[in-house]
């Protein structure tokens, strides 16, 4: 059996080294258009800002190590330009030479990745512009870095005490992953940085109350956000350099300009062959990861796969799920039972010493798709015993399915242990649990790693809570309309507070229940929402009306004042 895999780096490489564990006898050939066959992409940003330090680290694989290891036959610098199905064919060009031969297959797996978005603006193509996909790239943005410009290559490059390094520009363009990775690198390199993004905020995956909180946070290390204006082209300034220009009509000198508008599915070669392409433009593929080709397979972020938690066809560019479906392809090819649950979009960034991360759905897709049978929570916990130094809050939404509990997605942010967390949520939702699992799950536990009642158990109590009636919850944007009480101590008041809150510490409440009206609601707020549970408990004991507003006083900075401060 001969089996000719396209493409490289995550998916390709992957089902090339599983096929041949499988198959010993199968004659694999892998093709790569680039000079690299496997290498780590998502590292690319911290190889251009020096913490990895030598490019030669990014390659995962070599050519000769799947000569001598497994026996494939790699060709890179090779380009397949056309597949024939009828003759089960593929075309292959020298990219260095231009010669083109014709390969037969038996079964052929694509695996072409993806593209940079690179609308066709005015001066797109000027000296100084890179995307951030490959090595190469990387490569060239270090060189421009170094001597790429009149000034970025001027006096301040001299030794000595007596020179002082002039401020040097970049332009972001797009706050996606690789955009504020990117951003956060060359900030390091000492680059005033400024971020544009169409919409509204910044990493699109993640609800906006959330994403606000990594707005200002970036904003603390000096990056520069334009919201909700996007670029309309560039020109050519003094001294090399670039002039970005908005839509709105501002515009921002740069030294070098950084385009990171997202990926779309290189999906060229499979339109040319007449597979069947999805709405989102991906090559369509079943959970085998067979194309409407019987004998053509597909993986990586040229496909579409169903979502796991909504079921929608989704394009999900990451590195993970491109290389279980390579592995999961060379098992169907090898004859193996095999198949891909689906993704659920579980994503990590790292920024100045904090995390983002996220799995499942957010609220914003449920409320696009018309989905009303969830709920939400907001909690804060420690990310590990308070009582052992070093303990951080790590802010958390959970989303989860109001009739039977089941879980939906969660987001965190915080700078120790997020990933951990976030990971425990990815691995229950991927099993179909609920809440009643998460506050039974058992966790390991010592002071400086955890608290006996983990925030993964803590998230599953609370939303337990409110699905078996023991606390009654109500959102921001719903209380800020009825009677607010605050249980908080009147210390507290002088940080933060509430415009016509009634104060009641928690310690006098049982003392002060006939300040209380008997025919209202009463919105109950403290910090985070811990003391108003207790209040709400007492409160409903004793013949009141109460409810827990989620997140407290916390989850109103988080939801409005964020955004209502933000300079853009």
């Amino acid at each position: 059996m001969k089996v000719i895999i396209v493409g490289g780096v995550a998916g390709g490489a992957s089902c090339a080294a599983r096929l041949r564990r499988l198959d010993e006898k199968a004659e694999i050939m892998m093709v790569e258009k680039g000079p690299y066959v496997s290498y780590a992409n998502c590292g690319l940003p911290y190889y251009i800002g020096g913490v990895i330090e030598k490019e030669s680290s990014l390659l995962v694989a070599s050519e000769q190590m799947f000569r001598e290891q497994f026996n494939i036959d790699v060709r890179t610098n090779c380009e397949a330009i056309e597949i024939l199905p009828k003759e089960k064919a593929v075309k292959l060009r020298d990219v260095k030479t231009g010669e083109v031969i014709i390969h037969q297959y038996d079964k052929l797996v694509l695996s072409p990745g993806a593209v940079s978005v690179r609308p066709p603006l005015p001066g797109i193509d000027l000296p100084g512009i890179f995307h951030v996909r490959t090595v190469p790239d990387a490569r060239a943005i270090n060189e421009w870095i170094e001597k790429g410009n009149p000034f970025l290559a001027g006096m301040y490059r001299y030794s000595g005490f007596q020179t002082i390094r002039p401020k040097t520009k970049a332009v972001i363009v797009g706050g996606g992953f690789i955009g504020l990775e990117t951003a956060e690198n060359l900030v390091q390199k000492g680059f005033e940085v400024t971020v544009l993004e169409m919409i509204d905020q910044v990493l699109p995956p993640i609800d906006k109350e959330n994403a606000d909180i990594v707005a200002s946070h970036l904003r603390e290390h000096g990056i520069i956000l334009a919201f909700k204006d996007g670029v309309a082209g560039f020109k050519q300034g003094e001294n090399g350099t670039l002039i970005v220009e908005t839509r709105s009509g501002k515009t921002y000198s740069a030294d070098i300009v950084i385009l990171a508008l997202g990926v779309k599915p290189d999906a060229t070669l499979a339109k040319m062959a007449g597979l069947e392409l999805g709405q989102l433009g991906g090559i369509r593929v079943n959970d085998q990861m067979i194309t409407s080709d019987p004998d053509i397979l597909a993986v990586g972020d040229a496909i579409e796969v169903k979502d796991f938690v909504t079921g929608e066809w989704s394009v999900i560019a990451l590195a993970g799920p491109a290389n279980r479906q390579g592995r999961i392809a060379a098992d169907v090819i090898a004859g193996h039972k095999a198949s891909f649950r689906g993704t659920q979009g579980t994503s990590i960034v790292g920024l100045f010493g904090a995390t983002v991360a996220w799995t499942g759905v957010s609220e914003k897709t449920l409320i696009r798709l018309g989905k009303k049978d969830y709920e939400k929570i907001y909690l804060y916990p420690n990310s590990h015993a308070g009582y052992y130094p070093g303990a951080m809050p790590i802010a958390m939404k959970v989303i989860f399915r109001k009739s039977d509990g089941k879980l939906l997605g969660a987001q965190a942010l915080g700078k120790d242990n997020v990933d951990k967390r976030i990971s425990t949520f990815a691995a229950l939702l991927q099993m179909g649990a609920t809440v009643y699992d998460l506050e039974e799950s058992e966790l390991c536990y010592a002071p400086q790693f955890g608290s006996a009642k983990d925030p993964i158990n803590f998230a599953g109590m609370v939303a337990a809570n409110i699905l078996r009636g023991d606390m009654e919850l109500i959102h921001w944007e719903n209380a800020k309309a009825g009677f607010i009480l605050d249980v908080r101590q009147p210390i507290e008041l002088a940080v933060e507070s509430y415009p016509g809150a009634l104060n009641i510490p928690l310690k006098e409440l049982r003392d002060r229940l006939n300040e209380l009206p008997k025919d209202k609601v009463i919105n109950v707020i403290c910090r985070s929402g811990q003391r108003a549970y207790l209040a709400t408990r007492l409160l409903t004991q004793n013949g009141f009306k109460a409810k827990n507003v989620a997140g407290g006083m916390l989850s109103y900075a988080h939801n409005y004042l964020f955004d209502e401060n933000s300079e853009n």
